[in-house]
């Protein structure tokens, strides 16, 4: 078993063997407090505080009181190496496909959590058009020529809009009972985002992210309820996760969801 190690400043770097694979992974020190205990306690509350997480990115870090030793850090990557194993092979997967959208048939495309193929068609006696059919998104072009990309692209890009209108609307009615803090119905739009899937304002409107609507429900009833609780709290104080997690208590869960789809989501 191959280990590597080469620390820089509270950061220390390492990797496993698995199968013929060698897996790098990160360990962060933190402070912790300390309590007089013997050396046997002091040992297992160290081993209870090494956190394991896996990244969209593929970076492995692991978590540890900076008393952790190395040899509780290992055995806590090694009793959960297939797990990290499998879900890096998961976020690998989903960067393979994170490639620049051509918006050609055979394309993957998002709807509310569900992935529905394009398929492009001309029909000179249609209309442009987007819709769903048996699991696919059907784009009719009255005629191809060297905007096809780009007509494709923007009639795509506009059904999304439109559909994200509709049920970010539909959300918001039904989410906005459940937020007592809020006084009245906020104003929201939709306006595409970089690196946001939503923001509020100091005055309590709401900007939604088109792209959301390539996400399951819950995910953008989680970020709908994030951008309503800033309108009490415009930080991320205790009280805002406080309000956050009383209407929402899966909100962890949730926001690991949609943070793993991000860029698959956002890709266009």
């Amino acid at each position: 078993m191959a280990s590597v190690n080469e620390k820089e400043n509270n950061k220390e770097e390492y990797s496993f063997i698995y199968g013929d694979e060698a897996v790098s992974y990160s360990v962060i020190r933190k402070n912790v407090i300390r309590k007089i205990v013997t050396q046997k306690n002091n040992s297992e509350n160290a081993k209870r505080k090494i956190s394991i997480k896996v990244h969209p990115s593929c970076e492995v870090v692991i978590s540890a009181p900076d008393d952790a030793e190395r040899s509780d850090i290992h055995d806590a990557v090694m009793k959960r190496a297939s797990w990290i194993y499998d879900a890096l092979k998961e976020f690998r997967t989903h960067l393979e496909y994170v490639e620049t959208k051509q918006y050609v048939s055979g394309e993957m495309q998002f709807y509310l959590g569900r992935r529905y193929v394009l398929k492009v068609v001309e029909d000179n006696s249609a209309l442009p058009s987007v819709k769903m059919s048996r699991g696919k998104l059907l784009v009719t072009l009255t005629r191809f020529n060297d905007d096809k990309q780009a007509l494709t692209k923007a009639l795509v890009s506009g059904w999304y809009g439109v559909k994200a209108e509709r049920i970010f609307h539909e959300r918001l009615a039904e989410l906005l009972p459940q937020a007592t803090w809020v006084d009245g119905i906020p104003s929201f739009r939709v306006m595409p985002m970089q690196k946001q899937w939503g923001s509020c304002s100091a005055k309590g409107n709401l900007m939604l992210n088109p792209h959301l609507i390539k996400a399951p429900k819950e995910c953008i009833d989680y970020v709908i309820l994030h951008e309503l609780s800033h309108i009490a709290e415009h930080n991320h104080s205790e009280r805002f996760w406080r309000l956050l997690t009383s209407v929402m208590p899966n909100w962890k869960e949730v926001k690991s969801k949609l943070d793993g789809m991000a860029e698959l989501y956002l890709n266009e």
